[in-house]
C-alpha cells in the first residue's frame, strides 16, 4: 500500500470541540467512533426528534457505492474527485473504486482538520492507484481543481462526487455555480453524483433540520427536488434520473428499498 506524504496533524486549537460539526455528527450516525461528545448530544437530539436520520445516513453511504461502481464498470471511469469528503468510515469512494479497479486514482477535499487529519492516517492508496488529500473550501473551485490537478489528469474522464456537501452552502445559486465551475473543468465523459437532503418530503426531517440550523452547529440546507435535479442541468442523467437515494438501482439482495428525504443522482457530461 502507498501511503500519502506525512503531515503535521491539527491541534486542539484548530479543532473546536465545543460546537458540534456535521461531518462528526454523520460519523456518529454511520457508527463511527471520529466525534466528540458536543457531536453525540447534537446526534441524539436530533435522532430524539427525527429517528429517520440514521437510515439517510446509512442510505446515502450506500448510494455513494453503487453510483462508483456504476462508474468504474459502465462508464470506466478511473478518476474521483470527492468534495465534502467527511470522516473516513466503511466503503470509502477509493475503497470501493480500487477494490474494483486497483489502478484508480482518488482526490479527496475537505477543510475541516480533524477530517484530513483522520483521511492522511488511514485512507491509503494501492500501489497501482493514489490518493491524496486537498484541503480546501468548496466554495473556493479554482483552488481544488489546481490541487486536485496534481494528482489528476483533466484531460481524461473524471467523477466529480458532492455528497451531503452543497447544503451546506446557503445561497442556492451560487451553490450552482460551484457545481458549473467545477464541471466545466472536465472534460466530456467525466460524471457528476450529487445527492443531498430534500425538502417537501417529510416535515418531521424539515423540522430537525430547521431546528439544528439554530443550534450554532454549521448550517445545512435542505433543497426541494426540482432543485437538486437543477444540480445536473446540461448533462445527461443516468437512469432512474434523480429518485431517494435508496431507489437509485438498489442491490437486488437488499430489503425493499424505502423512500427517504436524501435525492441523489448521476449524470454524464456529453
Amino acid at each position: 500500500m502507498t501511503h500519502p506524504a506525512p503531515t503535521p496533524g491539527p491541534t486542539q486549537q484548530q479543532i473546536d470541540t465545543s460546537v458540534p460539526h456535521s461531518a462528526r455528527i454523520w460519523n456518529y450516525w454511520l457508527g463511527g467512533k471520529d466525534n466528540y461528545p458536543v457531536d453525540e448530544e447534537a446526534g441524539d437530539a436530533y435522532t430524539a426528534v427525527f429517528p429517520g436520520i440514521v437510515t439517510i445516513a446509512r442510505s446515502s453511504r450506500a448510494f455513494l457505492r453503487r453510483t462508483i461502481t456504476h462508474l468504474v464498470h459502465e462508464a470506466g471511469i478511473r478518476q474521483f474527485l470527492d468534495i465534502g469528503t467527511g470522516l473516513p468510515t466503511a466503503d470509502n469512494t477509493h475503497e470501493v473504486a480500487q477494490r474494483l479497479a486497483p489502478e484508480a486514482r482518488i482526490v479527496y477535499v475537505d477543510n475541516d482538520p480533524m477530517v484530513l487529519a483522520h483521511a492522511r492516517a488511514l485512507l491509503y492508496s494501492t500501489p497501482e492507484g493514489a490518493t491524496a488529500y486537498v484541503d480546501a473550501d468548496v466554495l473556493d473551485p479554482d483552488r481544488i481543481l489546481a490541487a486536485a490537478a496534481a494528482t489528476l489528469d483533466f484531460t481524461r474522464p473524471t467523477a466529480l462526487i458532492l455528497s451531503n456537501i452543497l447544503g451546506h452552502i446557503a445561497d442556492y445559486d451560487r451553490a450552482r455555480s460551484v457545481v458549473t465551475r467545477l464541471m466545466d473543468a472536465l472534460p466530456s465523459g467525466s460524471h457528476l453524483v450529487v445527492n443531498d437532503g430534500s425538502r417537501g418530503i417529510d416535515p418531521v426531517f424539515e423540522q430537525a433540520q430547521d431546528a439544528y440550523n439554530e443550534s450554532g452547529a454549521v448550517p445545512y440546507h435542505l433543497r426541494t427536488v426540482e432543485q437538486i435535479t437543477a444540480f445536473f442541468d446540461g448533462l445527461d442523467l443516468v437512469e432512474p434520473g434523480v429518485v431517494p437515494v435508496p431507489l437509485w438501482r438498489p442491490d437486488a439482495a437488499s430489503p425493499a428499498p424505502e423512500t427517504v428525504a436524501e435525492h441523489g443522482g448521476l449524470a454524464r457530461k456529453p
